[in-house]
């Protein structure tokens, strides 16, 4: 059983549900700046062991991996210093946000040969882990494009004063989640182009970058795929659109994944057309808390799937590499949003001296 201790008790209040309902983790101690938030989460989960000192965490021998859940700008260094305290590390998305930090990461990670993995947690819902089966046993035969959308009514974000700071962007804190589903089928992208705007409500509470955002990829080998997202205006009805999809067209079938109705769609290389449904039992496992604003169930998933990792050697993909992979699309996508022009990845890549070989690109 793996030592876990978890840095950022805001989304990870729901990596503190999930290691605590698994029997592949020992949760050890739990880590933020902010006494009150450690005393809530302490009080809420009945776990007393917490700090207000990541270096306290970071000394603590029995841990064997660190969870990190703090701000974006600060990953870089969370990471780098677990690592050189010989921590395994998982870092939620976007696990970057400057790709200046890029080949110090890579060299401190292979100096210290332990294992990093990106929590890109929709891979790890129930039905797009079903899609990804399917996908890789040949249902739909080979893949011929890719078709992903997360939108979603987050008008209450336009509420709260950071996001409505020059710095948050929903390309990254929104639509990194459908364009990790372009990464985890169709790694080798060439350019990107995409639109994006600032949607009247958005201007009308002060949004300072796009809520409003479609794209255009191009792989390698001439395939393409697309990528929509919309923040702060109503969606339709569950039962007609679900806030995030991805469909997979191939050569002999089709699919669609859907998130929050944990509903599947396939029409199979046989002709035979499949909806699929979870039940009640499932939702809870996914669904813990208030609503569905939280992750538990997938980072469960995914944290067992880690584990599973470190126990046989093996890589655990979404993994550093990746991730940075995924920075560097998604900077990508940033430029042609200024520019209104297509970018190419290498472009990116060039201006870091990172080599695309290097990033599973």
């Amino acid at each position: 059983m793996l030592k876990l201790g978890i840095l950022g008790l805001g989304e990870g209040r729901s990596t503190m549900s999930a290691a605590l309902a698994s029997d592949k983790y020992e949760l050890v101690k739990i880590c933020d700046a902010n006494e009150e938030v450690c005393k809530q989460r302490a009080k809420e989960f009945d776990f007393p062991h917490y700090t207000t000192s990541y270096q306290e965490m970071l000394d603590d021998a029995a841990i064997d991996v660190i969870a990190i859940y703090t701000p974006d700008h600060l990953h870089a260094d969370h990471v780098k210093q677990a690592l050189l305290h010989d921590k395994h590390v998982v870092c939620t998305k976007p696990f970057i946000d400057d790709l200046g930090r890029a080949k110090e990461l890579l060299a401190v990670s292979k100096q210290s040969g332990k294992k990093v993995f990106v929590g890109q947690s929709s891979r790890f819902f129930e039905p797009y882990k079903r899609q990804r089966t399917d996908y890789t046993a040949g249902i739909i035969g080979d893949l011929i494009t890719i078709e992903c959308h997360y939108n979603a009514d987050h008008r209450w974000f336009l509420e709260k004063k950071w996001a409505l700071e020059a710095s948050f962007k929903w390309l990254y804190g929104g639509l990194s989640h459908p364009v990790d589903f372009i990464r985890w089928y169709l790694p080798e992208i060439e350019e990107v182009m995409g639109y994006g705007m600032i949607s009247a409500n958005g201007k009308k509470a002060g949004l300072k970058n796009e809520d409003t955002m479609h794209f255009i990829f191009k792989s390698t080998d001439g395939r393409i795929a697309r990528v929509s997202g919309s923040y702060t205006g109503p969606i339709q009805p569950a039962y007609r659109e679900s806030e995030m999809s991805c469909v997979l067209r191939g050569t002999e079938g089709a699919s669609q994944a859907d998130y929050h109705e944990l509903r599947y769609a396939v029409t199979t290389n046989t002709g035979e057309e499949q909806l699929i449904t979870w039940g009640d039992a499932k939702l809870k496992h996914f669904f813990r808390f208030e609503g569905q604003s939280h992750h538990a169930g997938e980072y469960q998933n995914y944290l067992e799937y880690f584990a599973d990792s470190i126990e046989n050697n093996t890589v655990a993909y979404p993994d550093l590499k990746e991730g940075i992979g995924t920075i560097a699309l998604l900077q990508a996508m940033d430029r042609s949003l200024q520019t209104g022009i297509p970018v190419k990845i290498n472009d990116i890549l060039n201006e870091y001296q990172l080599l695309r070989a290097d990033l599973g690109l």
